[in-house]
């Protein structure tokens, strides 16, 4: 009880203060109100801090990737085309690609996790070894167990990932076979979609078995293996207590060195950890430093002979023998013959005779095994690769449809006049595809394909004037066409050739054809069988021999006659 008119002491009042002397309250209050905002700007720091780390990462992760892409696709480019004909490099290729793309940046912030845990490590492992340096050694030993169990996993993982490419690139190219429209005619003509899902379905299966089993184990051993540690825990904790019973630590101290036990097993744990991660990211970059160090092996000579100026272009093969690294037989066997500058022959035979491989041999996309081919007199391989490349102006039977503008499509056969309107309608003219381009909705601007917005698709002939333009761009010296009508309605050939001689006029041209209606107007036909040069000549010299060629000859024209020709064995 309180005397009547005694002040309530227990009520705030705030004095006033006079002559210069402070109020207590206000001065508490205005240090509690600092240290409110202080503690608000701290927070709010940390909340920027959080964000721009965010920015960063995110932005760091984006520009790595394509930074990863970029990497691999200028390797890629410097390939050979022996590396593209190997599945296994396309094995490479996507594992380079698509696991490499994140783990540059997941190695740099284990890094700097790492050395953010070992500052924690040290200022905490202090502590422990005053209380007890068993305990310590119990902290530092009792993670180890899981941490070369999550090393073994991280390899098992990786090797998985090496196992599973195969399967995944498979699995890729059934959905493409479903999903686009380079397959879908024949696809749903012969109703393979069932089929091809199912096939899907069969290795999906089997990846998804592995991977399922490597999972379960991988975590169920981080469980058992982890256990250790919780246990060592338990037992520092116990310790902790019964030393507080005893009397022996006060109850500050108990949770002191209980944090600082925690904070020591939680430490050598991260720190186990980061390095773990590091591994395994490490081995996972490790395809792309493959990929990297994969070596060219057509590569200009150190000192590469100048080409000639002027070019004349004449072509000589000499005792060539080639074989594919992936196969066991010889394609070329010992090949000569010769092409005079500005002559245009023809390169006829069957299937698998060796035609293509003799104009990849020209075109040094592979050298020979054995043997010399000679441009003006000089072995191809002393020459630098491409000056070499950029003398010759060719289309493949395997042409690409870019899925681009007409003009792109046209002008990519010489970079340098991309942009030369002028220069790709003449190329096109000489293909025979200006009149094509010109009546599409929107001329040479018209996308070509339908992989992107507003495309015009084209028919097999159309693309394939569209390609032999592209060949037209380049103002070469040689010129190669490894069967240029394939695919060309009989009208669209007959006016292809009649304009071929003056086409080629001032070049040495050599095609492959399959078509003896367009080889009788070459200069000279050279006829391969089994990678040999088995009989050259015009077509009447190679008519009146009564040989292969003309076997070969009689047999097509008996499509048209009825006339049975009996072949050579």
């Amino acid at each position: 009880m309180r005397a009547l008119g005694q002040p309530d002491r227990t009520s705030l009042e705030i004095p006033l203060g006079f002559g210069g002397i402070r109020s207590p309250v206000l001065t508490t209050t205005a240090a509690i109100v600092l240290l409110a905002l202080v503690q608000a700007a701290i927070f709010a720091l940390t909340s920027l801090l959080d964000a721009v780390r965010s920015i960063t990462q995110q932005l760091l992760q984006d520009k790595t990737t394509l930074a990863v892409q970029r990497m691999v696709m200028e390797q890629a480019a410097s390939l050979d085309l022996s590396f593209f004909e190997d599945s296994a490099s396309y094995d490479l290729l996507r594992r380079a690609r698509e696991d490499t793309a994140t783990r540059p940046v997941m190695l740099v912030s284990g890094v700097f996790g790492l050395i953010q845990t070992t500052i924690v490590f040290a200022s905490m492992i202090t502590l422990l070894v005053a209380l007890g340096p068993v305990l310590a050694l119990i902290g530092l030993v009792s993670p180890i167990p899981a941490f070369v169990a999550g090393t073994r996993y991280g390899w098992l993982g990786y090797s998985l990932s090496r196992w599973a490419a195969p399967l995944q690139r498979r699995m890729q190219y059934l959905m493409a076979l479903v999903t686009t429209d380079t397959y879908a005619k024949e696809v749903k003509l012969f109703g393979l979609g069932r089929y091809f899902v199912g096939r899907f379905g069969l290795i999906a299966g089997a990846y998804y078995g592995r991977e399922r089993r490597f999972i379960t184990a991988r975590y169920l051993a981080g469980f058992l293996w982890g256990s250790i540690t919780t246990i060592a825990g338990g037992l520092t904790y116990l310790y902790v207590a019964l030393l507080a019973v005893a009397g022996r630590l006060t109850l500050g101290d108990v949770g002191l060195y209980t944090q600082a036990a925690a904070s020591v097993q939680n430490s050598i744990r991260g720190i186990l950890g980061d390095l773990s991660g590091m591994y395994e990211h490490n081995l996972y970059l490790s395809n792309l430093f493959e990929l990297l160090a994969t070596p060219g092996r057509i590569r200009s000579s150190i000192n590469p002979r100048p080409l000639p100026r002027p070019l004349r272009g004449e072509v000589e093969f000499q005792h060539v023998w080639f074989r594919y690294p992936s196969l066991d037989v010889f394609a070329v066997r010992d090949l000569s013959f010769r092409v005079a500058a500005g002559e245009t022959i023809a390169v006829v035979g069957r299937n698998g005779a060796g035609k293509t491989t003799v104009i990849k041999l020209l075109c040094r996309l592979y050298d020979p095994t054995r043997g010399r081919i000679l441009l003006d007199g000089i072995d191809i391989r002393e020459l630098d690769v491409d000056e070499l490349r950029g003398a010759i102006a060719g289309m493949f039977q395997d042409y690409v449809a870019y899925q681009a503008t007409a003009a792109e499509n046209v002008g990519l056969g010489n970079l340098d006049d991309l942009d030369d309107r002028a220069r790709i309608e003449a190329a096109a003219r000489k293909g025979g595809a200006h009149h094509l381009i010109a009546g599409l909705r929107r001329g040479y601007d018209t996308p070509l394909g339908t992989w992107f917005d507003h495309g015009a698709q084209l028919s097999g002939g159309e693309w394939q004037r569209v390609a032999l333009s592209r060949a037209f761009m380049r103002d070469a010296r040689l010129l190669v066409l490894d069967e240029p009508t394939s695919t060309l309605d009989a009208q669209a050939e007959y006016e292809l050739f009649e304009r071929l001689r003056r086409l080629t006029e001032g070049r040495t041209a050599i095609y492959i054809s399959h078509r003896f209606s367009t080889v009788r107007r070459a200069d000279r036909i050279v006829v391969i069988e089994r990678g040999r040069a088995v009989e050259e000549g015009s077509h009447e010299v190679l008519m009146a021999l009564a040989g292969r060629y003309s076997r070969l000859f009689d047999m097509q024209a008996s499509a048209y006659t009825g006339k049975a020709v009996k072949l050579w064995p």
